[in-house]
């Protein structure tokens, strides 16, 4: 053994070679720790100092071959100055050099996911082997950040500058056959092939009928581009990925702008220009936020792998009620792989929702990212059904009709009646209590809620609602159908509007507030939407449906009537009344025209202040400030009681929740995190200013002392 590590070994092969492998101890991935990068240097150099050694071939000992850094060291490290980040930044990648330039030819062999710091660890060495269905990437900038380990400097100089800003700015995992045909691999093979491909290459390296040596040239030298390519090819990437990623992202323009900058330069002097744009990045608040993204996701994830811990697997499914929701539910069930039962009571119900799992698959097919076979299996495992017969057969039912409580009451008692004694009933209620639903129930500890988001295939949070009498099993099992369907699942306790639901409504109520002191709804779309919402509140009503969200109104207005009952007629009030339900049929605050793709525009349209002209006040300017600060304040302070009452186990998955539910501004990492990162005591402060309006902005007594003795919610 020529070393040995808890993450690295060295041993010698045969003909010369010795094969540095990665595998890391108590742990089912590799990735790049302070330990791997220590040992790494030191196998390094441990290969460099062997003289017998013709030769290193690079490989892991798991089923991937490196995920990347270890992202939970980032707090620490981005903790400390901009200089002192970029000076230990570029310390490390002398690791990498060390490897790069060591006096022999190296091969990696890319046996499984290599991302970020995995495959700028295989850029380091002279030569790549792939396996065939193996992605690679760079996708740092999803965190905020950017290669950081020498991939902005060797990438462009591997596969050129257009293909490198597509890889690094776009942050995107590529699949093999691409990285092979942009040449950020030397052969693609077929996993049984791998080790003998790579060492194949290796020899031939060896024997000099492969020149390593100027093949490693070109990444100690400046980008082979001249002055009119590089401008053309840099300043034109630059507008795009710009236009692209938005001012909140300032990762992909800052690593474009970084590898123009180190084009010129090499190698170690190129490495010092991308440290100090990781750096620059590091200090960001959109890197911090999306960094404390990642981490809350696999949390969230690894909670839920626990939580559904010995539950009986979910072999059949059903939901009772069709159309969109109904459908929606039923494709993503059969598309991860768990047969469902789709029952209505209409068949115009079902012929909707079956024609809704079929969109949306015929789109996979034309994307091709799935054959028509495939389509026909993920159909054939959807039974569409006017009956209760083969109800018995269902593990876990979710009741999906419309948010009716007297219809609901119905439906769950009447199909309570048809199942198996231990199978799960849950419903897809968005503000209805669970425990006033459970009324009518014979096995209350068998119903639980289970909030799917508006579109189902596309809002990753699922809400597990533990109604009182609600049992760890039912938990459980839910729990596991939501992962298994590929779901994010959060377990709340029960209230109206559980947790996404309640913390937006005084959100939406403040923006019915607004509006009827006169502010223009159209301006606080804008507002909204240039401070990172997906969509502002108007055309968010809209998308929901007007109608929908009277009654949610309604529903929230009762639960909490010292903040979210209002003695005014709301605008969506005004808009029921006169049928204007939004999207669905075409008129709401604003009116919908198809565009040429056939999907539904927006359009200005005045004849709405008609019908409010009464009862609003009279149109008046407002200050962006006054309707970023209103509407956040009132949201946030929900959240905060949300934490007070327990609706919620903690704020990081109260924030996962409101990211994947209702797309809060990712960069500003969720209503907590965006409280605590301009500061309580600013927060509070702020919210004090309009106390006056009323409870919407009441700040709660636990927020002003944890502000007073700056305190964290993240403790």
């Amino acid at each position: 053994m020529i070393y040995s590590g808890k993450a690295i070994t060295v041993r010698a092969l045969d003909n010369g070679i010795a094969e540095l492998c990665f595998d890391l101890a108590d742990d089912s991935v590799n990735k790049f720790n302070q330990l791997t990068l220590a040992e790494l240097k030191d196998a390094t150099a441990a290969v460099a100092a062997d003289k017998s050694i013709k030769g290193l071939l690079v490989t892991s000992g798991k089923d991937c071959f490196i995920v990347g850094a270890d992202i939970t060291e980032f707090g620490a490290n981005f903790s400390k100055s901009e200089e002192d980040i970029a000076a230990e930044v570029f310390e490390t990648n002398k690791i990498f050099n060390a490897v790069e330039d060591l006096p022999i030819p190296t091969v990696t062999a890319i046996n499984g996911v290599a991302l970020g710091g995995g495959l700028e660890m295989a850029l380091a060495t002279d030569y790549r082997v792939l396996a065939e269905g193996v992605k690679i990437g760079l996708p740092e900038v999803k965190l905020g950040i950017m290669p950081g380990f020498g991939g902005s400097v060797r990438l462009p100089r591997i596969i050129g500058a257009d293909n490198a800003i597509e890889w690094i700015a776009g942050g995107s995992e590529n699949r093999a056959e691409k990285a092979f045909a942009d040449g950020a691999v030397d052969a693609l093979v077929a996993p049984a092939l791998l080790r003998d491909a790579a060492i194949d290459l290796l020899n031939r390296a060896i024997s000099g009928e492969l020149d390593y040596k100027a093949k490693r040239q070109e990444k100690l030298e400046k980008l082979k581009i001249n002055d009119i390519e590089s401008l053309m090819v840099f300043e034109t990437a630059k507008g795009f990925v710009a236009g692209k990623a938005g001012k909140h992202y300032p990762a992909p323009v800052t690593a474009v702008k970084s590898m123009q900058k180190n084009s010129t330069l090499g190698r170690d002097d190129a490495l010092k220009v991308e440290a100090a744009s990781i750096g620059k990045l590091a200090k960001t608040g959109a890197a911090a936020s999306l960094v404390s993204l990642f981490l809350g996701d696999q949390m969230l994830m690894k909670k839920g792998k626990k939580q559904a811990a010995g539950a009986k697997k979910i072999e059949q499914g059903a939901v009772l009620g069709a159309g969109i929701m109904g459908g929606g539910i039923a494709y993503q069930s059969a598309y991860k792989g768990t047969p469902i039962m789709m029952k209505d009571i209409a068949q115009a119900g079902l012929d909707l929702g079956m024609g809704e799992a079929a969109k949306l698959l015929s789109k996979l097919v034309e994307r091709g990212r799935m054959t028509t076979d495939k389509m026909a299996k993920v159909l054939t495992a959807i039974t569409p059904t006017l009956s209760y017969e083969g109800i018995d057969k269902a593990d876990v039912v979710v009741e999906a009709v419309v948010e009716n409580p007297k219809v609901k009451h119905a439906v769950l008692a009447e199909v309570e009646g048809k199942m198996r004694a231990d199978a799960i009933l849950s419903s897809n209620t968005s503000t209805i209590s669970i425990d006033y639903l459970a009324q009518p129930l014979k096995r209350p500890e068998n119903f639980c809620g289970m909030h799917f988001f508006n579109p189902v295939h596309k809002m990753p949070l699922v809400e597990v609602i533990r109604g009182a009498k609600t049992s760890d099993t039912a938990v459980a099992a839910t729990v596991g159908y939501a992962l298994a369907m590929g779901k994010k699942p959060v377990v709340v306790r029960d209230c109206p509007g559980f947790l996404v639901n309640r913390i937006l409504s005084p959100y939406m109520g403040c923006f019915m507030q607004m509006v009827n002191e006169g502010a223009d709804f159209v301006q606080i779309d804008k507002v909204m939407e240039k401070f990172g919402w997906p969509m502002g509140p108007a055309y968010l009503c809209d998308v929901v449906g007007i109608d929908t969200g009277v009654h949610a109104g309604e529903t929230m207005s009762e639960g909490f009537p010292d903040r979210m009952k209002y003695d005014f007629k709301t605008a969506s009030e005004v808009l029921y009344e006169a049928k204007r339900f939004g999207q669905k049929n075409g008129k709401g605050y604003y009116a919908y025209e198809l565009d040429k793709k056939g999907r539904q525009k927006k359009v200005a349209d005045e004849s709405v202040w008609a019908l409010l002209k009464d009862h609003v006040a009279p149109r008046k300017d407002v200050s962006d400030e006054e309707i970023t600060e209103r509407l956040m304040v009132s949201l946030c302070l929900e959240a905060v009681r949300c934490l007070e009452d327990g609706i919620v186990d903690s704020a990081t998955e109260l924030d996962m929740a409101l990211i994947y539910g209702i797309g809060f501004p990712p960069f500003l990492g969720g209503a907590i995190r965006y409280m605590e990162s301009m500061g309580l005591a600013n927060f509070v402060a702020i919210a004090d200013k309009y106390a006056h309006l009323g409870g919407l902005y009441k700040v709660t007594d636990q927020l002003r002392a944890k502000a007073e003795a700056g305190q964290s919610y993240f403790a």
